[in-house]
């Protein structure tokens, strides 16, 4: 079988040759190929915005694109990848549903010679994804933890406090490098007993939110602070995402939480969406993880275009992402702290939302 990579790279080599040599074969010069993008849901903004900004920046680099969502069923994902292999796509991008369901398509990708990006969740159990892209992850963990670290005074011995749990969905693997990230910074508060869980609830399998879903979340919290909270308020709850984080705040606020007497507690987040910004500007949520979903994509269009170029990917990370097989080599971004304090000046450096959509 002839290497698809190569093959695509010479045909391009040849393209701009003839465009240079006065051919006029403009077909022949903009086709670079064609690339399957894999995304999981379109219930969140965030998966919108990548899907979007993926496509857009391979456009720009001449490529056609293929976008097809999973709406978080694994089983209609691995049939949508599938049929881009038959389809005969020349890469893929694949931000998995369930991460451990893939391994019957890849090697089907494999077999196809198509390299195959895992796009911020990382694809385990196989060797046939050949790179990561995502955002330093315990970072983001680490970040939530700080914020409550601070807004509660436990660095000055402030406390006791109480705090509840919650972690992403079980079958992502960027749930456990959340949960370790923040547990790094908070394990010591809560061995002192500076932090109290009321619930019993701190191992990663208690308090997974599948599919990381909000309203599954707000069941969850209702049932807390009815089984676990008497007199006693919860002053902080560790949310790894933002629509948890909405999901919370609506089960302390049906509580009665939210008013002078009985304020809400500290809710981190993750991923900027506009309803939390908007939360944290009224004072409800009290922080969220930015991470510039265009530059991820940005990444993952140039590592595309590198491989089918026969180029080697920038990358910053060879060894920390383990997928149960091999060490798939990444390039990590940097996430940002927002709250009340710099939102404005965050997302307005981001241009990610205007003043309007904030009003």
């Amino acid at each position: 079988m002839p290497n698809r990579r190569a093959a695509l790279a010479g045909a391009v080599s040849l393209a701009l040759t003839l465009s240079a040599c006065g051919g006029q074969n403009s077909e022949a010069s903009s086709e670079r190929g064609t690339i399957g993008i894999a995304m999981p849901t379109r219930a969140s903004e965030r998966w919108l915005t990548d899907g979007k900004s993926v496509v857009a920046d391979l456009k720009d680099k001449g490529y056609k694109t293929k976008l097809v969502y999973g709406d978080d069923d694994p089983k209609a994902q691995v049939a949508q990848i599938e049929k881009l292999i038959q389809q005969g796509v020349d890469a893929l991008i694949i931000a998995a549903i369930d991460n451990k369901s893939l391994n019957g398509p890849l090697q089907k990708a494999a077999a196809a010679d198509i390299p195959v990006i895992s796009y911020d969740r990382l694809i385990l159990g196989t060797r046939n994804v050949d790179y990561y892209v995502s955002f330093d992850n315990e970072q983001v963990g680490r970040l939530q933890a700080r914020h409550i670290i601070e807004k509660l005074g436990l660095e000055k011995g402030k406390g006791p406090f109480t705090i509840e749990l919650f972690a992403g969905s079980p079958d992502d693997n960027n749930t456990k490098f959340f949960y370790d990230g923040a547990m790094h910074l908070l394990q010591p508060y809560l061995d002192s007993k500076q932090l109290v869980v009321p619930s019993g609830e701190t191992k990663l399998d208690q308090i997974t939110t599948l599919r990381w879903d909000g309203p599954t979340a707000e069941k969850r919290m209702k049932r807390i602070l009815a089984e676990s909270y008497g007199s006693e308020e919860v002053d902080a709850v560790l949310s790894p995402y933002d629509g948890i984080s909405i999901g919370v705040l609506n089960a302390v606020k049906a509580d009665g939480y939210g008013t002078a007497a009985k304020p809400l507690p500290v809710i981190t987040g993750q991923d900027a969406e506009l309803a939390s910004v908007k939360s944290i500007i009224a004072g409800e949520q009290s922080q969220t993880v930015f991470k510039d979903l265009r530059q991820l994509a940005e990444v993952a269009a140039n590592m595309a275009d590198d491989i089918l170029n026969g180029e080697t990917p920038e990358l910053n990370n060879r060894r920390a992402y383990k997928n149960g097989v091999k060490a798939v080599p990444a390039y990590l971004l940097q996430p940002i702290s927002v709250d009340k304090a710099n939102y404005e000046y965050v997302l307005a450096v981001s241009d990610l939302y205007s003043p309007e959509d904030l009003k």
